[in-house]
């Protein structure tokens, strides 16, 4: 009688346990995921935004960005070219000292127009330079110009990674010679303000003068995401729980 009335109870317990001990079991609970389609947002709807910068022209803006981010204690995603992480070694390797890292390919090419074995050279390229000059492996990809297909998403999934691209891009990149301001970055990255929005952002500018407009906006950027309400996502922490499957 007394096991008669206790194996529900028992069998609930038992059943909790193998969920969390084999793998697999019940969904894989905490592994969120994240093949076949581009993360643009983190899964979430809660008052946070996850802030993230591409690495690709040039070093200008990298301790501006690191020392706000430090000094605001707010986490971020960087994504290197292989190409920047040759030529800026100690740059690639300070960014990937606090944030993790993501690959953005090697040369930064236009993928819709790649074969398999193309995109399979820039993912694996951009791999070896990121692991050389900084000891981390990447934990994500991101294609370059935002310019992607499902086969190409698919092919990535692939090659082990999880795609991660944006809700709004600051276009800070483009600089003061492009016609672009400091005000203009932060209201282009609060018009992106939603529960788990990831928004892109560049340590390096295309500007002939080297103004890194997105250093320059960060600070005011954070202050406005708090006094919105928002907080600061961990994106690294989501893509590494990721389950990939091509």
């Amino acid at each position: 009688m007394f096991w008669s009335r206790r194996w529900p109870a028992v069998a609930a317990v038992l059943l909790t346990l193998l969920a969390v001990a084999v793998p697999g079991a019940a969904g894989e609970p905490g592994r969120p995921g994240c093949s076949g389609a581009a993360l643009r947002r983190v899964p979430t709807e809660r008052k946070v935004i996850a802030l993230t910068f591409n690495a690709a022209w040039n070093e200008d803006g990298v301790s501006r960005v690191l020392a706000v981010l430090r000094r605001e204690r707010v986490p971020a995603m960087f994504f290197l070219t292989g190409d920047f992480a040759d030529r800026h070694p100690e740059a690639a390797r300070a960014l990937a000292a606090r944030h993790p890292v993501g690959s953005h390919s090697y040369s930064h090419p236009r993928f819709p127009g790649l074969s398999f074995p193309e995109e399979r050279r820039e993912a694996v390229l951009s791999a070896r330079a990121i692991r050389r000059a900084t000891g981390r492996t990447p934990v994500a990809f991101r294609f370059p110009y935002g310019e992607f297909t499902e086969r190409n998403v698919r092919d990535v999934n692939a090659l082990g990674y999880p795609v991660v691209e944006w809700v709004d891009d600051t276009a800070g990149w483009r600089g003061p010679d492009g016609g672009v301001t400091v005000d203009m970055v932060v209201r282009r990255a609060e018009r992106a303000f939603s529960p788990g929005a990831i928004i892109q952002m560049h340590v390096g500018s295309t500007d002939a003068r080297h103004s890194v407009l997105d250093a320059d906006a960060l600070p005011r950027i954070i202050a406005a995401a708090r006094a919105h309400g928002y907080g600061f996502a961990d994106l690294g922490r989501l893509v590494r729980r990721c389950r990939v499957r091509g």
